[in-house]
């Protein structure tokens, strides 16, 4: 892909400022989430909104608490995102592993359903920091990661600007770019094509699936996740059920010291033999849960509920 001048002088400046040490960007992410909720109020209304909504039973001080936990997470991701830029080359996945800023508790769970039917489909939200998900493959400390670099694939929409559209993908893609046929960065319109083309050989899909359906979904199945009415996504369960392969919920908790831990629950080993809605109402039991014990890891600033 052609990068234009402003696109290199953009990258540079992220690469240089990505060299700082873990701790600054954490510290930094810190200070940042304050500005966006004290000053800035980037979307501030729509955060108290959808946090009252979805906790119906907490009072009004316990919401200004989530809120401002939070904004201190979401900031802490935006800088943290920039020091994962930098993590390129042998050097920089030495820096990543070393980092443990991503701990696996279980990769042998996805190896084992791999190894059952070839293929897994892994659902995800936007918990954690989602912008390091492509260093999968550097994260398995304890144990093995299962599959290689070249084996997971990340799907993601285009994005209307391609100024940004390339800076994001060069960032998300930074541990893993340069690893020899590494084709892990899929946009939507071409995951069907990519996953039939795929058949028989190991491979990971990783779907972000709490969005709001596109405007052009003809499918969508609407429930109830936290106490409101939601329209979700069920191409990823559609596809998984039609090749039979199994579904993964990815748990992506915080921890206290400011990395991520990352659990891999399934949550069936064949989708053939279970149903969308079945497989969708588990995923958004598993994530009702889940923000449960931590209601402030998540992306509360989207518009998730129209």
């Amino acid at each position: 892909m052609k990068r234009t001048f402003g696109v290199r002088v953009m990258e540079g400046w992220m690469r240089l400022h990505g060299l700082l040490p873990l701790g600054y960007h954490r510290w930094w992410g810190r200070v940042l989430g304050g500005l966006m909720r004290s000053v800035f109020h980037y979307r501030y209304d729509v955060v108290m909104t959808n946090l009252s909504r979805s906790f119906p039973e907490k009072d009004y001080e316990e919401i200004r608490t989530i809120c401002k936990q939070f904004y201190t997470h979401l900031g802490t991701i935006f800088t943290t995102m920039l020091w994962f830029g930098a993590c390129t080359g042998d050097k920089g996945r030495k820096r990543l592993i070393d980092s443990h800023i991503v701990e696996i508790t279980n990769p042998e769970e996805l190896g084992r359903m791999v190894d059952k039917s070839t293929q897994a489909i892994v659902l995800h939200t936007h918990m954690g920091n989602w912008e390091l998900l492509s260093g999968l493959g550097q994260y398995g400390y304890t144990h093995p990661f299962p599959l290689t670099a070249t084996e997971v694939g990340i799907t993601y929409k285009k994005l209307h600007s391609k100024f940004w559209d390339t800076i994001v993908a060069d960032n998300r893609q930074a541990p893993v770019k340069d690893v020899p046929g590494m084709e892990g960065y899929i946009e939507s319109r071409d995951v069907v094509r990519r996953v039939l083309s795929g058949r028989g050989k190991r491979y990971i899909y990783l779907f972000n699936t709490d969005q709001f359906p596109y405007e052009a979904s003809a499918k969508n199945m609407p429930i109830t996740f936290m106490h409101q009415p939601t329209a979700t996504m069920t191409a990823a369960a559609g596809l998984a059920k039609k090749l039979g392969i199994g579904v993964v919920y990815l748990r992506y908790f915080c921890r206290e010291d400011g990395g991520y831990t990352i659990t891999f629950v399934p949550i069936t080993d064949n989708a053939a033999e279970t149903s969308v809605e079945a497989i969708m109402t588990r995923y958004y039991e598993l994530l009702e849960a889940d923000l449960r014990v931590q209601p402030w890891n998540y992306l509360w600033t989207h518009k998730r509920w129209k």
